[in-house]
C-alpha cells in the first residue's frame, strides 16, 4: 500500500493570475506544501497541472518524491470539479485500490509535515478524513435564525464549543472509495482538527496579505535560519546596492544611487566580527570609491567568475563556502548563489535567481536598503 499526495495546480486562476507560482513569503506558493509533503510520510507527490510555467517551477525544486502529471485541459476549466481531475489521474495511472489518496489544496499553505503525518495516522480508524478548524463564530441562516447557539442563552466565547469548518487543507480516502463514490470523502468520515489560523484560504487578493502575515507569525517563525555559522557576507553592487539604473549628466558623467541604510548594515555586521565585502562584474571608479568609504574588508571589481573568486577567498582566509552569505539579483550571480551557505536576493531579482532552492527573498527591491533588511534579519 502506497500513500499518494495529489496536488491540483490549475493555471487559470481568475482572481489571482498564476496564483500557484506567485511569490508567497519569498517562494512560489506551491513550494510550501510540496516542501512539507517531501518531508512527510507520503510515498509519492503528484502535481496535476495544465501549465508549462507551473511545471517548470515545480521541476526546479528537484524534490525527489514529486512528479508532474499533465492534466487534461477539459478538467482544468473554471467549471471543472477537483474530483474530475482526481478520477482522471486515478484511471490513467491504474492505481491499486488499496492505495491511500490524499488531496492537498494549495490555497492552504500553512499545512506542515506534522499535520500531514497525523492525518495519515488518523485515517486508519476511518474510511476517509478531512481537515477542519474549530470556529467560535455565531452562525445565522438567511431567514434570521441562529444555527449554532441559543439566542436566548448566548454563551461566552470561552465557554462556546464552536463549530467545525472545513479549511480545505487536505482530504484523505482510499483509491477504491474515490472510484466507487466519485467523491473525495465518503463512508465513515474522520475529522483532523488543525489550528485556528489555518482557517484562511487564498482565493482572493485580500486573502493573500492576511495569509502571508499568518504564515510568518505561525509557521515560518519555527524554521528560523541559523546565521551563527556565517563568517563572510558579500554583496553584488548593481541591482542590489543600487536600483540597477544608470544615470548620466549632460556632460556624460555616470552616476549611481546607493542607499545609506546599506552602508550602516555593513558596519553593523563588522561590529559582530563578520567580514564583509562586495564583488561586481563592472570595474568603475565610483564603485571603488563607495567600497573605500564603507571600509569594507573585501572588494572585488571586474569579476567574470564570481564563484571562483569567492572559492579563492575562502581558501585564503580558511573558511568554507558554507560559511558565506551572498546577496545577488541576476544570472551572473546564479552559480555563486547556488553554492554559498546562505543565498539572498532582492524582491525584484530575476526569476531564475528567485527559484534557487532555499534562497531568502527579501521584501525590498535593489537600491532600497536590501542589505540592511537582511542584516536586521540576522541580528534579530
Amino acid at each position: 500500500m502506497s500513500v499518494i499526495a495529489f496536488v491540483p495546480a490549475r493555471r487559470g486562476s481568475k482572481s489571482i493570475p498564476l496564483k500557484n507560482i506567485k511569490n508567497f513569503c519569498g517562494k512560489p506558493l506551491i513550494f510550501w506544501n510540496l516542501k512539507e509533503l517531501q518531508n512527510s510520510d507520503v510515498d509519492e507527490i503528484v502535481v496535476a497541472t495544465d501549465s508549462v510555467e507551473i511545471k517548470d517551477v515545480v521541476n526546479s525544486f528537484k524534490f525527489p518524491k514529486v512528479k508532474v502529471y499533465d492534466r487534461n485541459p477539459e478538467n482544468a476549466l473554471d467549471n471543472s470539479s477537483t474530483e474530475s481531475v482526481m478520477l482522471e489521474y486515478i484511471n490513467s495511472s491504474n492505481l491499486s485500490d488499496n492505495n491511500i489518496f490524499m488531496l492537498v489544496q494549495l490555497t492552504s499553505p500553512f499545512t506542515t509535515r506534522k499535520h500531514f503525518n497525523e492525518g495519515l495516522k488518523l485515517i486508519k480508524n476511518h474510511n476517509s478524513l478531512l481537515s477542519c478548524v474549530q470556529s467560535k463564530r455565531f452562525s445565522w441562516s438567511e431567514d434570521g435564525k441562529p444555527i449554532n447557539y441559543d439566542v436566548n442563552n448566548r454563551p461566552r466565547r470561552q465557554n462556546f464549543q464552536g463549530t467545525l469548518i472545513e479549511n480545505g487543507a487536505f482530504y484523505i480516502s482510499s483509491v477504491a472509495a474515490i472510484k466507487e463514490t466519485k467523491n473525495r470523502i465518503s463512508g465513515d468520515i474522520g475529522i483532523y482538527q488543525m489550528p485556528e489560523y489555518t482557517y484562511t484560504e487564498i482565493d482572493e487578493p485580500e486573502d493573500w496579505t492576511v495569509a502571508e502575515s499568518l504564515m510568518k507569525r505561525f509557521v515560518l517563525k519555527k524554521d528560523k535560519i541559523d546565521f551563527s555559522k556565517i563568517k563572510i557576507f558579500l554583496s553584488d553592487v548593481d541591482g542590489v546596492l543600487t536600483d540597477a539604473g544608470m544615470y548620466y549628466t549632460e556632460s556624460g558623467d555616470e552616476m549611481k544611487k546607493f542607499c545609506t541604510y546599506d552602508g550602516m548594515g555593513f558596519q553593523l555586521l563588522q561590529k559582530t566580527g563578520m567580514k564583509v565585502g562586495i564583488l561586481t562584474t563592472e570595474d568603475r571608479q565610483l564603485n571603488r570609491r563607495r567600497a573605500k568609504k564603507l571600509g569594507l574588508d573585501f572588494d572585488f571589481h571586474g569579476v567574470k567568475d564570481k564563484l571562483q573568486i569567492v572559492k579563492d577567498l575562502c581558501e585564503k582566509v580558511n573558511v568554507s563556502l558554507n560559511e558565506v552569505a551572498y546577496i545577488g539579483d541576476d544570472v551572473n550571480c546564479f552559480e555563486l548563489l547556488s553554492h554559498v551557505g546562505i543565498a539572498v536576493c532582492p524582491s525584484n531579482a530575476v526569476e531564475k535567481v528567485k527559484l534557487i532552492p532555499n534562497i531568502i527573498q527579501l521584501e525590498r527591491n535593489g537600491g532600497e536598503g536590501v542589505v540592511r533588511e537582511f542584516v536586521e534579519i540576522i541580528l534579530r
